[in-house]
């Protein structure tokens, strides 16, 4: 028969460090943290060996005296709790776990030294096995050594990734803390990495930091987020909806300044780029949610990574409308990032090919030099002239397309590309409007390949994906007529189905809801619903595995996300097969209302799918290409 027995301070001390310390980041996350806590204006962190072999936080903080240390490594000491209120929490570390956990798993030194003594102190604790407190010259401050972290746990050593993987999620872990405090300086340095310093920054300045940490490209394809609503506050940037990122590790998270994991935060920023992102790609953003403390729980976890909010529909519905309207603010903005790639297409493309002859040149590493004495007065227009002679004839196409349709006379086709190619070719010849041209988007010019609409501005030129572009636009018609009603199908038979009582309950509750987008549901006994009108938009789609959806969404969010999300994705496909399509010849009148209209509807800059809707060009940067600057 087993016996109960209490087990050891030092067994108790492992297991703890098993939820707390996970690998060499978690242990540089608790140090840094207690460092912020003590008010350190500077944080040093040394490395080597990924954090495995040594992890070391120095901070010039408010340091610890002898008294302090001699707590500091028991468990559930701490200063930061106040036992009275124990959701009053207003500091990252709380549950005075860390120092503990990490002595019971690794060799643990301690050094610091409080103003009001003349002296420093050292501790240290290897496997749980506490040293004697000793003296030691030390400047105000701490300096925490972790070295040969999991000896006494060596199995948990197996579990542990490269030193290249652990060393670059220490790095993750002083970013984003970084982030959170642009006051503080932060640097990081070891034999097995690149050194990263981030200055502290006069009055918190956010946007210096995200500079620093996210990089220039960050920061040119953000826009800020600053809303509240009921005590809850949003800020931070999020990124254009063609910045993307194949991963989640650029979104970062911070609830009352902590670095967080969250999952209803990380959906909510999925549904708020929902319309401007395919489901592959992830957006970049720096957000901060602030709130009273008590409307938040913090102590979900060890780690405290995860969260649980006293109103979580209104963090939610916070984020994804300030996300979606902050989006569509932004107007027609194609990401810089879009528009570098387009110019080392380009300039990869005007390089010799290995053999000579297959070169874009003909053979010669670089074109002959145009001697504009001896050319034609109008190489260009004449050769677009030439060329357009060749379609003259050609049949017209369907009015089946944008605007008033795609049928036209031959000789307006040509009108339009005499124009449009011709323009800059000598004095005299038909000009640009310049308030067009003035225009985000500019001027039409021409239509290449009957599939991408050049456009000229001001400061260089915008190439736009046609069917893209209006594929947005008329997501966007079809969107507000699903805002002003969804037309009901009324089924004839009902459709009957067998659920929990609870999930009954719960789509009973929001009948009225489900009701404005078109799905009628009532009660049909106490553990089944009946379905008399669905969407007309839906069809004859599964209704019952919706109906199930939306009841899991509602236990989850307390939403009905799901039957929204529905419509919106056969509004995107309906959009898809109703636009402009690659290949259909538009008038030059044609082009120019696309540009304006893109111009008034927001979250133009990409299609449903994510892709970018157009490119800009600087002039600067097409003269680079030809070596002109």
């Amino acid at each position: 028969m087993p016996i109960i027995r209490q087990l050891s301070p030092v067994t108790i001390n492992r297991i703890a460090a098993g939820e707390v310390i996970e690998r060499p980041a978690s242990v540089a996350k608790e140090l840094i943290e207690n460092a912020i806590d003590a008010g350190a204006g500077r944080i040093e962190v040394v490395t080597a060996g990924g954090g495995k072999t040594l992890l070391r936080v120095s901070d010039d903080g408010a340091g610890m005296t002898a008294a302090d240390l001699e707590l500091a490594v028991e468990r559930h000491c701490t200063s930061k709790l106040d036992e009275n209120d124990l959701f009053d929490i207003r500091t990252l570390g709380f549950r005075g776990e860390a120092l503990p956990s990490i002595g019971s798993v690794a060799e643990l030194r301690i050094e610091t030294r409080h103003a009001s003594e003349a002296h420093g102190w050292s501790l240290t604790v290897s496997g749980g096995a506490r040293g004697d407190i000793e003296p030691v010259g030390l400047s105000a401050g701490t300096r925490v050594e972790v070295r040969n972290l999991f000896f006494s746990t060596p199995a948990r050593l197996k579990f542990l990734k490269t030193e290249r993987a652990e060393a670059g999620a220490v790095t993750d872990v002083v970013k984003r803390l970084a982030l959170a405090h642009p006051e503080i300086r932060f640097s990081i340095n070891g034999a097995d990495r690149s050194p990263l310093d981030y200055p502290g920054l006069a009055a918190g300045d956010f946007r210096a930091r995200a500079l620093q940490v996210m990089g220039r490209d960050f920061a040119e394809n953000s826009i800020p987020v600053d809303v509240g609503r009921e005590g809850v506050r949003l800020s931070g940037l999020a990124g254009l909806g063609t910045y993307q990122k194949a991963n989640a590790q650029y979104q970062f998270l911070f609830v009352n300044g902590r670095p967080v994991r969250d999952k209803l935060l990380i959906g909510a920023i999925r549904a708020g780029y929902a319309d401007v992102m395919a489901r592959d790609r992830f957006p970049a953003a720096v957000l901060f949610v602030d709130l009273d403390p008590h409307e938040v729980d913090v102590n979900v976890h060890p780690t405290k990574a995860d969260v649980r909010f006293r109103d979580p529909g209104l963090v939610r519905g916070l984020i994804v409308g300030a996300l979606r309207r902050a989006l569509a603010e932004a107007g027609p903005r194609a990401a810089t990032t879009n528009n570098a790639a387009t110019l080392d297409a380009l300039a990869l493309s005007a390089r010799p090919r290995p053999g000579g002859s297959g070169s874009v040149y003909g053979g010669s590493s670089r074109p002959a030099a145009f001697d504009w004495r001896t050319a034609p007065e109008r190489p260009l227009a004449d050769a677009a002239l030439a060329e357009s002679r060749d379609f003259a004839d050609a049949p017209t196409e369907a009015a089946d397309g944008y605007g008033a349709g795609f049928a036209e006379p031959a000789q307006a086709r040509f009108d339009v590309v005499r124009e449009a190619v011709a323009a800059d070719a000598r004095p005299g010849a038909a000009s640009v409007e310049p308030e067009r041209q003035a225009r985000p988007l500019g001027a039409p010019r021409a239509q290449i390949h009957e599939t991408y609409i050049v456009a000229q501005t001001e400061a260089g030129l915008v190439i736009v994906d046609q069917h893209a572009a209006h594929e947005r636009l008329v997501y966007e018609r079809l969107k507000a007529t699903i805002a002003r009603g969804v037309e009901r199908q009324l089924l004839l038979i009902p459709e009957i189905i067998d659920m929990a009582e609870a999930d009954v309950d719960r789509l009973v509750e929001r009948a009225g809801e489900l009701a404005e987008f078109g799905l009628v549901v009532e009660s049909f006994g106490p553990g089944a619903v009946a379905v008399r009108e669905v969407p007309a938009l839906i069809g004859k789609s599964d209704v019952t595995a919706l109906v199930r959806d939306i009841a899991d969404d509602l236990a989850e969010w307390d939403q009905a996300t799901r039957l929204r999300e529905k419509l919106d994705h056969i509004a995107a496909t309906m959009a898809c097969h109703g636009s402009v399509r690659a290949g259909r010849r538009l008038k030059l009148e044609e082009m120019d209302a696309l540009l304006r209209e893109m111009e008034a509807v927001p979250s133009s800059g990409q299609c449903n799918h994510g892709r970018p809707t157009f490119v800009e060009l600087r002039l600067a940067d097409i003269e680079r290409l030809f070596g002109r600057r």
